[in-house]
């Protein structure tokens, strides 16, 4: 290690710029991001503890030399002519300021945000790799239940089971545990599912759930809930309806739709031509979900519901193809400057 010192102290003191090109060769080698000196941190590890202070200093030592090797080079190559300064001409138009702006799934993740809030929801937040009791079993899912088939699950190990969580509803089984109602509370965040990518599908999206538990909650809640919010995320003529549905975690159980805010109702290829959008699913929670969580099922009663933010932000500003949100498309960015 003593000889790769040596060698790069070397290098240094008898590096020559004349322009500079070689200015810049000089910058990265020695003194940029990724640089030889920066290199030698990562042999620290290999280096006995009673040498590693001596080390250290060695290369702090080298970085030092670098930097005023550099500030020396800079005055060689003004003093011959080959000034590094920028002298702009004035008589150039200017740089067009370039804006930044929010992406389009963080809007509609804020205003999800916005709206429950005013109606007394908290925010929670959980891991995104979830052990088998968070993501399925607290939630009623047994074990070869039919109903974890529905879910394409990205699993890390086996016995005993880690996961990508599937849903966010894993962070609403932390919450019941860790907290006493009642309980207000959205649960936004990334999940995975193994699904093939299309314009309507992808392995990664966002989830955004909502739980809500209480003496006396009963489904009439739920629906005025979701009633709210479409009304105050979308425009005040769309419609929502109620379909029955099943859920483990929740009983009973209901799909959400609301009339096609791309076709308004007339009919095309994101609605199927029904002139409905499913937006996500609700219901009454199931009491052993309660129960599994330490909540007595009979003193308190809670819903639950579940939109995927992607599936919102698509119907909200008319996007077609679900694939647009993780291209880094900077056209399509563009187009949402004033969000």
């Amino acid at each position: 290690m003593a000889d790769r010192f040596k060698e790069i102290s070397e290098e240094i003191k008898s590096f020559k710029a004349n322009n500079a090109d070689e200015l810049e060769q000089y910058r990265l080698k020695f003194i940029g991001r990724k640089n030889v000196i920066a290199d030698l941190f990562t042999e620290m590890r290999n280096v006995p503890n009673d040498e590693k202070k001596a080390f250290g200093q060695s290369v702090n030592e080298l970085k030092n030399l670098a930097k005023k090797k550099f500030q020396a080079l800079i005055e060689e190559v003004n003093s011959g002519g080959n000034s590094v300064e920028e002298h702009p001409d004035l008589t150039l138009p200017p740089v067009k300021m370039e804006f930044g702006s929010i992406h389009p799934l963080t809007a509609t993740r804020q205003r999800f945000i916005q709206i429950f809030e005013r109606i007394g929801f908290n925010v929670s937040s959980g891991p995104e790799i979830e052990d088998d009791w968070h993501n399925f079993t607290a939630l009623n899912f047994p074990e070869n239940h039919p109903a974890r088939e529905m879910q394409d699950t990205f699993f890390i190990e086996k016995n005993p089971d880690i996961a990508l969580r599937t849903h966010t509803s894993s962070v609403q089984i932390r919450v019941m545990e860790n907290e006493k109602p009642p309980i207000r509370t959205l649960s936004p965040g990334r999940v995975f599912r193994n699904e093939a990518i299309s314009a309507r599908a992808h392995c990664v999206f966002h989830q955004m759930e909502g739980l809500y538990i209480d003496k006396g909650v009963s489904f009439a809640d739920l629906k005025q809930t979701l009633y709210h919010f479409v009304k105050e995320m979308f425009a005040g003529d769309t419609k929502i309806r109620f379909r029955p549905s099943y859920f483990p975690f929740t009983e009973p159980s209901a799909e959400i739709d609301i009339s096609c805010q791309i076709c308004h109702g007339d009919g095309c290829n994101i609605c199927k031509y029904t002139g409905w959008v499913e937006i996500g699913g609700a219901g009454m929670v199931d009491p052993n979900v309660l129960e599994n969580c330490g909540i007595d099922s009979n003193i308190y009663s809670g819903f639950a519901f579940g939109m995927g933010i992607e599936r919102i932000t698509m119907l909200r500003y008319g996007i077609k193809d679900l694939r647009l949100f993780t291209e880094n498309d900077i056209r399509f960015l563009k187009q949402f400057n004033s969000l």
